[in-house]
């Protein structure tokens, strides 16, 4: 194991009504919020309404910034900087999904940056300081609720980048997986997909020595073969939502890549298809990754894939390696077919005519040090196996 260093400095309230709690955490950080959400389904399920009363009780004064997009954009992110800075806001919650608690991290983080906003992601920066953040989460899917990081679109140039820094991990977070009962089928499945593939990118690794953090990737890939399913079959099943939503924190919080070189492979592919053509996170890497599964499947990683295929598919550990390995393969894309996601990019209206272009802008961040380094062509290649 490499060395590494754990903090996760985020306060989880987890559980139905905690949402109780949330008014005096923020009291004790910050006097006036910018409430974040999306297109206003918080305000159709009561989320608005509880979080407002919870600040009415407890003296905290707040302006809105309504209609973040999904792939939030960084027009979205200068406005919230803006809205801040004009009314001396001194905190952000962040009301709904991982693209809202994104925005949410772009405008805390922007505050106090004196250039574009967008320098974070487009240069790399790492934040120094940032307005505390709230949220309260309404589905399962991106961990972005447990995690330094954001992820912000900007349409003008098709790209799609990231940023992250320590003190963009949100102070508090308020997870009620009641809160995800009205989410439709679709996205509780590509949630499920985003979960499943923060938690494949840290598992195949080059590093293969972390008993513990394999182990629990292990099981939360499990977790969601296992609950998935239910969520989409029965939506107010709280066993399944409530395992769900801590999937997801925990695929994503920084603890299974601890100790292991971990550097992301699918994810940087779909940030492309994300970025041209704005299509669902988690359809996209639902897409995406049972290919590059194949792909990069070879005498090396068929191990690896074959020990996946008998902890989360319950294959014989006797079958042969690569017969083991490509069942597991196959079990996957069986998998996010039985959840009704897309197959194929043809299925969500993408074309080979910008596959070398993305695939360029994709391996400029890196592949190298991924689990099986991939140069320009192998990504045109996976893309083509896509189709």
């Amino acid at each position: 194991m490499k060395n590494f260093t754990c903090a996760i400095p985020t306060v989880v309230h987890f559980g139905e009504g905690q949402i109780k709690k949330l008014g005096g955490e923020i009291a004790a950080r910050a006097h006036k919020v910018l409430v974040v959400y999306g297109g206003g389904s918080v305000k159709r399920n009561g989320v608005f309404d509880a979080a407002v009363s919870q600040l009415k009780e407890h003296g905290i004064s707040w302006a809105e910034l309504p209609g973040v997009e999904p792939n939030p954009r960084i027009a979205s992110v200068r406005e919230g900087v803006r809205l801040c800075r004009e009314q001396g806001l001194d905190g952000v919650l962040a009301l709904g999904g991982g693209s809202v608690i994104d925005c949410a991290k772009g405008v805390a983080a922007g505050f106090y940056y004196d250039g574009d906003p967008w320098d974070l992601s487009a240069k790399k920066l790492t934040p120094k300081r940032a307005l505390p953040i709230f949220t309260v989460l309404t589905m399962a899917a991106t961990g972005s609720e447990m995690d330094g990081i954001a992820v912000i679109s900007n349409p003008e140039t098709n790209e799609k980048e990231s940023f992250s820094g320590p003190c963009c991990y949100p102070a508090v977070s308020i997870l009620d997986p009641a809160y995800t009962y009205s989410v439709p089928a679709s996205q509780t499945a590509a949630g499920t997909a985003d979960i499943m593939s923060h938690t494949f990118e840290n598992y195949f690794s080059p590093i293969e020595d972390n008993c513990l953090a394999d182990s629990l990737a292990e099981a939360i890939l499990r977790s969601c073969v296992r609950y998935g399913p239910r969520a989409i079959e029965t939506p107010d099943d709280y066993e399944a939502r409530a395992n769900l939503m801590w999937n997801a924190a925990w695929a994503i919080n920084g603890f299974l890549h601890m100790g292991k070189e971990v550097a992301w492979s699918v994810h940087r592919m779909e940030h492309e298809l994300s970025a041209f053509y704005d299509v669902t996170h988690g359809a996209g890497l639902a897409v995406l990754t049972p290919n590059w599964m194949r792909y990069v499947l070879n005498e090396k990683t068929e191990a690896r894939f074959a020990r996946y295929g008998t902890a989360v598919w319950g294959l014989d550990p006797a079958r042969p390696r690569r017969e083991a390995a490509e069942v597991a393969i196959e079990k996957t894309r069986e998998f996010f077919n039985s959840l009704g996601l897309p197959a194929s990019l043809s299925e969500l209206g993408i074309g080979p005519e910008r596959f070398r272009e993305m695939a360029q802008k994709a391996r400029n961040s890196g592949f190298d040090k991924t689990f099986v380094p991939l140069s320009v062509e192998d990504i045109v290649n996976i893309y083509q196996m896509s189709l």
